[in-house]
């Protein structure tokens, strides 16, 4: 039973990833703030092979950040290893 928990858990994670991914990519989205929320994104979803609640909270935060228009600061060339 706590087996079928994990994979709707799992279902509905993968679900939200992919409709956080197509906003990230949406005109709305400063391209300054792009980059940085794929980076969120990627972090999300490295995190959910460890914890799936913690990853679904994570992006459900995330998510509610960019539906109130809150983005992360963007802008300038950001370098492989995080430096500009």
């Amino acid at each position: 039973m706590e087996r079928d928990g994990q994979l709707e858990l799992y279902d509905r994670l993968a679900a939200l990833l992919k409709e956080a991914h197509a906003v990230v990519r949406s005109p709305q989205v400063p391209e300054g703030a792009r980059v940085a929320l794929t980076r969120k994104l990627l972090v999300i979803t490295a995190a959910s092979k460890h914890d799936l609640a913690a990853a679904e909270r994570r992006l459900e935060r995330l998510m509610s950040d960019i539906d109130e228009g809150r983005f992360p600061p963007g802008g300038g060339d950001v370098h492989a290893d995080g430096t500009r």
